[in-house]
């Protein structure tokens, strides 16, 4: 009887595994080739799963779903995945990745290459195993197919292997990185061994199932047989007959056969159990594994708080030199201390007298503002007094115009009550003369008639013509004589008053600028008294400027 081998399943590569693991998430955007992983979409979905607290919401909002042919929206979505599983991979898990770790995104877009995939792939794998619930990817992986099992195993050996080169940790670190490998080989070869037993025992269950059928065929033919049997038992009863001998010959194969079964049944239960002992060896090397991953993340953990302590205690050993020095200046400073005190009660004696004359200061600031504002009311006071004093000045000149007016008109008046009385007497005297006149005209009005007409009579027209007009001229230039008269002395009336008005302005302007040389005088004799006091109290803030300069740098030099 030939056993049948089964036939050995092919070697899936890095990419198709690592992309049957990646199915197992069950993300929202599809991951059955390699096109559809190109966009991004379903990776970032995938890391959001691993750990929802880094690849957050925020961080998935980023990431464009409609992405269609666009192959920029690809390298975008692509480069966005791979700093964020960069970034975890230093800030989070405390690892550096290796170079040649690092797909091309430009093959993965253009391309579609599966190897550069692979290796981007390969990246989440070992964020899925580094991460807070590592043990349920582990326990994922553990159930895909034996192929599978066996690539996703290789690419987190060779992930594991090129993170060690990449971080050469101390004596401690390197065994337990040892340590950890040695646990990765043993769990490799237990993984092979399971394999191999897995594979023995479909080679065993298919030799039970072809021993199964052939005993069926047996227990047929020896039912057969025992019908004919049962037809020839009086045959049976001589051995020596052809039937006898079959019999016998089938009794003894069907014997044999039994035996094989017994025999291949208690194997298959041996190796049953073997392949259970190895089951629980392997969870045993998975929880050593685990053991192992903790204490290399406590080790990292450490390196980094020993680079810590190693940067304080190069600080320390630079502060506790910076130390001495200052210690060494400190001696030096001891009688500069005594110095500095004596400075002191200087420098408080300087300021109590810089702080009194900061007050007299502001005394006299503020005196000096009540004193300009005084000035000020004091000019605006000159100014309404001369403006007043010009004004009764003219006021004055103007009433005593007004006085010679009115005693030019009482004495015109005393003239008009004069000759009133003189026209009074004359009048009174004419009267009289009329009267006698009167009497003396009714006698000798008829002589006179007579001696006009007679005058009238010898004198020609011509000389009577010229008489005439000369009369005329000669009143009429009385009459001018007399109008210009008036209108000459009148101009030089109002002449005179102007005079008299400018020379009352002069006394008066005059007056006032003898008070304003007066007030002028007193103010200069103020000023030189002020300057004199300021030039006292300059020379004692000055020797203070000095006294202050010479704390300051005394101050100074010990600080150098």
């Amino acid at each position: 009887m030939e056993e049948t081998q089964p036939p050995p399943q092919p070697k899936l590569p890095l990419c198709d595994s690592l992309m049957i693991w990646l199915q197992t998430f069950n993300t929202a955007s599809p991951c059955q080739d390699v096109k559809q992983l190109t966009s991004g979409v379903a990776m970032a979905q995938v890391l959001h799963q691993i750990d929802a607290a880094w690849f957050n919401e925020s961080w998935l909002s980023r990431i464009k779903e409609d992405v269609g042919d666009n192959w920029r929206i690809k390298a975008s979505n692509l480069k966005k995945v791979l700093q964020g599983i960069m970034s975890y991979y230093h800030e989070f898990l405390g690892q550096q990745i290796s170079e040649a770790l690092v797909p091309d995104l430009n093959q993965i877009t253009e391309c579609s290459d599966p190897v550069e995939l692979g290796r981007l792939l390969q990246l989440i794998l070992g964020c899925a195993i580094n991460c807070e619930k590592k043990q349920e990817h582990i326990q994922n992986i553990m159930t895909l197919e034996e192929s599978v099992q066996h690539v996703v195993m290789t690419a987190i050996q060779e992930l594991m292997s090129k993170e060690i080169l990449s971080f050469p940790l101390n004596d401690a670190v390197g065994e337990l990185e040892q340590q950890l490998k040695k646990a990765l080989e043993e769990l490799q070869e237990a993984l092979a061994e399971k394999e191999e037993l897995r594979q023995r025992c479909e080679e065993l269950d298919m030799q039970v199932t072809t021993l199964q059928d052939e005993k069926n065929s047996l227990v047929s033919e020896n039912e057969m047989m025992n019908e004919k049997l049962d037809q020839l038992d009086g045959s049976f009863d001589d051995p020596n007959t052809v039937v006898a001998k079959k019999y016998f010959h089938a009794q003894l194969q069907l014997e044999q056969l039994q035996e094989e079964n017994f025999r291949l049944e208690a194997a298959k239960d041996d190796y049953r159990v073997h392949c259970e002992e190895l089951e629980k060896q392997l969870i045993e090397f998975q929880h050593r594994n685990d053991e192992l991953t903790s204490l290399a993340e406590e080790t990292r953990a450490l390196k980094d708080e020993i680079d810590v302590l190693r940067a304080t205690s190069d600080k320390a050993n630079k502060l506790e030199s910076t130390v001495e020095i200052y210690r060494q200046k400190l001696q030096d400073l001891n009688d500069l201390r005594k110095q500095v005190k004596t400075l002191q009660e200087t420098n408080m004696m300087y300021m109590h007298n810089t702080v009194s004359l900061e007050e007299e200061l502001k005394k006299a600031n503020a005196a000096r503002t009540q004193l300009e504002t005084y000035k000020r009311q004091v000019q605006d006071l000159h100014v309404k007094l001369s403006s007043e004093s010009k004004r009764a000045d003219t006021l004055a000149f103007e009433m005593k115009r007004l006085e010679e007016k009115h005693e030019a008109l009482l004495k015109e008046k005393e003239r008009l009550i004069e000759q009133r009385d003189t026209l009074k007497e004359t009048n009174e005297e004419l009267r009289c003369s009329q009267v006698q006149q009167d009497h003396l005209n009714q006698t000798g009005a008829s002589a006179a008639k007579s001696y006009e007409n007679l005058a009238a009579e010898i004198m020609p027209v011509e000389y009577r013509e010229v008489f005439i007009r000369l009369q005329h001229e000669n009143k009429m230039l009385r009459l001018q004589q007399e109008g210009s008269e008036n209108e000459r002395i009148e101009e030089l009336q109002e002449q005179l008053e102007q005079k008299h008005r400018k020379m009352n302005e002069l006394e008066t302007e005059q007056r006032l600028s003898k008070e304003r040389i007066r007030e002028l005088q007193q103010q200069i004799e103020d000023l030189q008294k002020s300057l004199q006091e300021q030039g006292s109290k300059s020379e004692g803030e000055s020797k203070s400027s000095h006294a202050w300069r010479h704390l300051i740098c005394a101050y100074i030099r010990p600080a150098n």
